[in-house]
């Protein structure tokens, strides 16, 4: 393989300096490599690499030889110029069959005087989890009409706990009879787990962990403050599918996914023109060009226009389906290939589709920029727009994975590195 024989002058990095990220996406796969710097992350190799319409379905793998192909290039690339070869990776899972929920979990002690220990908090954390995990499966099963299909935990993250109704960022040695622990819980189909598993394995990478997209998302713009007050609405508009999650206070109150992406614009230009998919999508990428004619471009807006509709209906159902929340958070991020699309935006700023759902003020809309990303810097110059922000939270959930490994398989290390995330 192209890549093996580039490795083979690479100098070795041993230990858990560098992190490589995977975001394989609809249309493009990014690579980045990143060097732990104290608490932070220094991007120091920038790959890409364009994906066959092929190889991906709604977000998940499709060919799982054609991914790797194209892995292999944007890593190489990203080596290249990073001169260095890394051995640890975080690759980010999506698709409509990834399902997120945060659920809460209300007990009463009866040693109300004795003070909470991890055993305890490790007893409650397993019985969330187990809930969350039974919900999930019976969805993706309606979904999969396969009553026998096998779900994995992705990412766990602690949304709150509250102590005799005081809210407390760490319980462990709390007193106090009525405990409501909320905790956000990402699960996948053991088929597409396994596909990513064996791509690591094709590149001879040590697989750090798998994350949920908009998760990824989250941890991108969070950072490592336990008390943030970040809150907003994050939307990965990637080729496939849009990957949604509110976060409130901190904390992801739950992640949605649909499957309307980029490519979707493009399927309807080819159609409604009688184009070939690569022609479509040199016309919606182009729209704004000066030498497109008039009449050319007025049938792309319309197809553009047709498709935008059925999207914003998407976002609008997505998060309707977040009845836990009072109130939806007032701003609205978008990062993502798709969402390079100016109408996009347009769309969500002029139309009232919010107007049914709990926002206490019409929501403002923007990019997320990469230099808002919390904890991850870039050395190369390359990382220069929104399409990287899920890859740069890929890096964060790979600090995080690396930073809680090192506390051992104690239920207090458990604990720990379930509070840290």
């Amino acid at each position: 393989m192209v890549l093996e024989k580039m490795r083979k002058n690479k100098k070795k990095i041993s230990g858990d300096d560098y992190i490589v990220a995977l975001d394989i996406g609809t249309e493009f796969i990014k690579a980045l490599i990143a060097k732990r710097d104290g608490e932070d992350l220094k991007i120091v190799g920038v790959g890409r690499a364009r994906q066959d319409v092929s190889d991906m379905h709604s977000g998940a793998i499709a060919d799982i030889s054609g991914v790797v192909r194209n892995c292999e290039q944007a890593l190489a690339d990203a080596e290249e110029q990073a001169g260095l070869q890394a051995k640890q990776v975080v690759i980010g899972i999506a698709g409509e069959l990834v399902k997120g929920v945060t659920d809460t979990i209300r007990y009463r002690r009866p040693q109300p005087d004795r003070p909470l220990d991890s055993s305890e908090m490790e007893f409650i954390i397993e019985k969330v989890q187990e809930r969350a995990q039974m919900k999930a499966q019976r969805q993706i099963a309606l979904e999969t009409g396969n009553d026998e299909v096998e779900v994995r935990l992705v990412n766990s993250a602690l949304v709150g706990i509250h102590i005799d109704g005081y809210k407390v960022s760490n319980p462990i040695g709390f007193q106090g009879r009525d405990v409501s622990v909320q905790i956000y819980t990402a699960f996948a189909p053991m088929v597409h787990i396994g596909a990513l598993e064996r791509v690591a394995d094709e590149l001879s990478l040590e697989l750090l962990a798998v994350a949920a997209e908009p998760f990824a998302v989250s941890r991108s713009v969070l950072g490592s403050d336990a008390s943030s007050n970040f809150t907003a609405i994050l939307a990965d508009v990637g080729g496939g599918t849009t990957d949604i999650a509110v976060v409130n206070d901190g904390g992801v109150e739950g992640t949605k996914m649909f499957g309307i992406g980029g490519r979707s614009f493009t399927q309807t230009i080819a159609s409604d023109m009688n184009l070939t998919y690569k022609d479509a999508e040199k016309l919606k990428v182009n729209i704004g060009h000066s030498k497109i004619k008039p009449t050319v471009a007025k049938e792309v807006r319309a197809a553009i226009d047709r498709t935008l509709e059925v999207w914003v209906a998407g976002v609008e159902l997505a998060l309707s389906e977040f009845d836990s929340v009072d109130h939806l958070p007032n701003r609205i991020l978008l990062c993502g290939g798709g969402a390079s699309l100016e109408k996009l935006v347009d769309a969500l700023e002029a139309s009232d589709w919010h107007k049914e759902l709990p926002f206490t003020k019409k929501p403002t809309v923007h990019h997320i920029n990469p230099t808002e990303v919390i904890g991850v810097v870039d050395e190369t110059g390359d990382v220069s727009d929104h399409t990287f922000i899920t890859a740069m939270g890929l890096l964060r959930v790979g600090y995080d994975t690396l930073v809680g490994s090192g506390e051992g398989d104690s239920i207090k290390g458990k604990l720990n590195r379930l509070l840290r995330i």
